[in-house]
């Protein structure tokens, strides 16, 4: 009925935090990376906050999709109180079991997600400044 406004919140939150973290960050870090052995390239760690627009557009885009289906299946109408389940006490009881419920367990599903990807960037970034590291040992 409602689960999508987790989600949402979710995301309200972090697009915050991302727009207060952008504007704390300074340049990025560059690095030389070579990929054969020979020849070198220059990389970028990935900032913070660049990352945690990953989670937002993944938060964002489920909670559009739900809403959408939400929408097919009228349970958001255009008129107040947008929710149907929310004019009858006995359903908004059962909406808010929702939320608590499947809302918070998809919300935590993408946010683990996102922290699986968000580890798996930084296990690559520790082997490129690695590799960085070595590269410019070989060459001073």
């Amino acid at each position: 009925m409602a689960c999508f406004l987790v989600a949402a919140t979710e995301a309200v939150i972090t697009t915050v935090a991302t727009k207060i973290i952008e504007k704390k960050e300074k340049e990025q870090q560059e690095l030389k990376v070579s990929f054969d052995g020979v020849k070198t390239e220059a990389a970028q760690k990935i900032p913070f906050s660049r990352k945690l627009k990953w989670l937002n557009r993944m938060l964002w885009g489920g909670s559009a999709l739900l809403m959408f289906e939400h929408i097919w299946h009228g349970e958001i109408v255009p008129f107040f109180p947008f929710l149907t389940a929310a004019s009858d006490p006995a359903d908004a009881a059962q909406m808010m079991h929702e939320m608590a419920t499947v809302g918070v367990s998809m919300a935590a599903l993408v946010t683990a997600v996102w922290l699986g990807v968000v580890g798996v960037t930084a296990l690559i970034e520790k082997r490129a400044e690695k590799e960085a590291d070595t590269l410019a040992a070989s060459e001073g």
